[in-house]
């Protein structure tokens, strides 16, 4: 038996990627192992506002459930992510279901492997990447197993990382730019969590490498510049904001989400920050430095409630990916213990590190996969209710426009049918809401509702017995004058 390659397949890191990618793509996966459709009303409406995009052909296009002009600033910074899976929707022909489904589960290994790249080069990359695996999904932080535009973060910071730390060149630089000017468009609460975790590695770099910190700091302030017409007045509102005690959101305790990442990783991270502070180095400093700015700002929210509630919920997933990092050299410590050579005995026996840590991997595991798998997640519609709204899509015209239907499946039926919605559930119910609810479990006779608010169509899982309305499908019905003029 060749012990020598057996002991270089151990320690090559392209054996231990591979797997770890696997591992990723099924922790994002979890989520919709048994339930094909999208879980949160976020990335329903992500899709929405992509179709409509691409209907409008404009960056803001309308409110795609009421036709309203415009989505707003908020919508505007989050057009990048529209417009790339919108095109890809468009040119790939892949299903928004299937796109939903499967590419947080993708992005998610990409994220993996970016991580990877970024602590390779400082001795611990699969055991960072390892570690980044165990970031969380959940209805409040969101996460990287939902269609959301800040799993896009999770891709681009590390990379811009390891552009900061390893490349001086003009390339690196407008790569540099373009990452920041896609992070504004397409998600601009991560655009700044970004920049805190960057600021203290530009301060650093003040010191010893003054060019490289002054360029930085320009190709980033351009993007801001750049937008600040449009972003000025939430900019402000934001900042006015942050002197504001605000109570802490419900349902987004931080320490609960500590325990959901496990107790084990941050240890270990807790490990690793005292080990790249002992190395030392602009590089290590930089990775401890972030973690530990971006981790104020989660501890001021939290004990203080000063700060913004969307960088504090936002900011939780990047905290844990900084943790992953950290957790990663802890681990690679761990890994590296060797009993001394005085004792005489053979290398594969002094390196007990490796048994330790392949220990501690199989605890790891033994405890996230059950914690992820008993995360709770809400479904907004079932089976029923998309071949429903497919149908609708497929043979209702462009005559019929308004529908009525439950509030809470209305932002769903939108994204799959393209039409507008009376009313719609988004953070909590409205008085609105519960008139639509009143109206449909009455049995729909209300005419005089449907026509002075235009509507005619309707979707309810419960009979209408209204004579003004025809039942085109099964829980389908359509208002008679509109259908017959």
């Amino acid at each position: 038996m060749n012990w020598q390659y057996i002991w270089w397949l151990a320690r090559s890191d392209y054996t231990k990627l591979l797997p770890i990618l696997v591992f990723a793509f099924y922790m994002a996966f979890i989520p919709n192992l048994n339930y094909p459709y999208p879980l949160h009303i976020d990335e329903w409406v992500h899709i929405a506002y992509s179709n409509s995009l691409l209907r409008a052909a404009a960056i803001n296009p309308p409110n795609p459930f009421s036709g309203a002009p415009g989505g707003g600033v908020v919508i505007l910074l989050e057009s990048g992510f529209h417009l790339l899976f919108g095109v890809f929707h468009r040119i790939s022909g892949i299903s928004w279901i299937d796109i939903s489904r499967y590419f947080p589960s993708i992005m998610f290994a990409v994220a993996a492997l970016s991580v990877y790249v970024l602590a390779r080069r400082v001795g611990f990359g699969w055991e960072a990447a390892f570690f980044t695996c165990l970031i969380p999904t959940t209805v409040g932080i969101m996460g990287p197993a939902f269609f959301v535009p800040v799993a896009m973060g999770l891709i681009i910071i590390p990379l811009s990382l390891f552009l900061v730390f390893n490349f001086r060149t003009f390339w690196s630089y407008l790569v540099l730019f373009l990452f920041m000017l896609f992070m504004i468009i397409t998600h601009a609460t991560s655009a700044i969590l970004l920049l805190l975790i960057l600021f203290p590695i530009v301060l650093l770099y003040l010191r010893s490498d003054i060019k490289h910190s002054l360029i930085l700091i320009l190709i980033w302030a351009i993007p801001f510049l750049v937008t600040l017409p449009w972003t000025i007045d939430l900019i402000m509102s934001t900042a006015r904001s942050l002197v504001v005690l605000k109570p802490l959101p419900a349902n987004h305790d931080l320490p609960r989400i500590m325990y959901v990442y496990g107790y084990i990783p941050v240890g270990l991270a807790l490990l690793g920050v005292f080990v790249l502070v002992l190395k030392g180095g602009v590089k290590n400093y930089g990775l401890v430095f972030g973690l530990m700015i971006s981790s104020l700002m989660l501890a001021t929210f939290y004990t203080l409630h000063y700060g913004d509630p969307a960088i504090y919920l936002r900011g939780i997933l990047y905290v844990m990916l900084m943790l992953g990092v950290a957790a990663g050299a802890g681990l690679m410590a761990i890994k590296n213990l060797e009993l001394p050579a005085k004792l005489g005995l053979p290398v594969i026996i002094r390196r007990i590190g490796y048994p330790i840590c392949f220990a501690l991997i199989i605890v790891i595991l033994l405890t996230a996969i059950p914690s992820r798998q008993d995360i709770p997640y809400y479904l907004m519609i079932d089976k029923e209710d998309y071949e429903a709204f497919i149908w609708i899509r497929d043979n209702v015209d462009e005559s019929h426009q308004m529908a009525v239907l439950d509030p809470w499946k209305a932002t769903a039926f939108t994204a799959l049918t393209g039409k507008y919605v009376h009313a719609r559930t988004h953070t909590a119910p409205t008085s609105k809401d519960k008139k639509t609810l009143d109206f449909l479990n009455s049995g729909c006779k209300d005419t005089a509702f449907l026509s002075d608010n235009g509507i005619s169509i309707v979707y309810n899982r419960s009979s209408c017995s209204n004579p003004d309305l025809v039942e085109v499908r099964k829980n389908v019905y359509l208002l008679k004058d509109q259908e017959h003029p």
